[in-house]
């Protein structure tokens, strides 16, 4: 793959965290009080949602790292490898822990009768955004899974 896509994809995944972090430290504490102003009767769901908001940023800058690191496996030619294998898996884990900490957000919203049709687009969004990466993760483990166990058959035939 030519420099120059590794190059862009990696700029992206950066810019992606930063905007991501951003929202976190900025925007989020913002909406949280202006939602509070706006419905004050759901004041007490605004540290937990927060909480959980905040939580769920730690395996998607994870998931970001090892992104970055799969970049750089490819850029050294060292793509079909245990490391990049592992490297998707770690992807696979923190696409489903994103996926069950904003199902089990929703259903905390839900009992407390606060889930606007809104919230939950976004949610639902999310939800399936993290679970197609968790797929697609998952295939792409096993395919290369299977290069690695052609390549080491191939090794022993030569």
């Amino acid at each position: 793959m030519k420099r120059g896509k590794i190059t862009f994809l990696k700029l992206a995944i950066f810019i992606i965290w930063i905007v991501v972090l951003t929202l976190c430290i900025y925007w989020l504490p913002w909406s949280g009080r202006k939602t509070v102003e706006m419905y004050p009767e759901y004041a007490y769901l605004r540290l937990p949602v927060h909480i959980g908001l905040a939580i769920t940023a730690i395996p998607f800058t994870f998931a970001l790292y090892q992104a970055l690191k799969l970049l750089r496996y490819i850029e050294s030619k060292n793509a079909f490898s245990a490391l990049a294998v592992n490297s998707l898996r770690h992807i696979k884990s923190c696409a489903i822990a994103i996926t069950t900490l904003y199902i089990l957000g929703g259903i905390l919203l839900i009992t407390n009768n606060a889930m606007h049709p809104g919230i939950a687009i976004i949610g639902l969004s999310i939800i399936f955004t993290s679970l197609t990466i968790a797929f697609f993760a998952a295939v792409l483990q096993e395919l290369l899974l299977s290069a690695l166990k052609i390549k080491s058959e191939n090794d022993l035939t030569i």
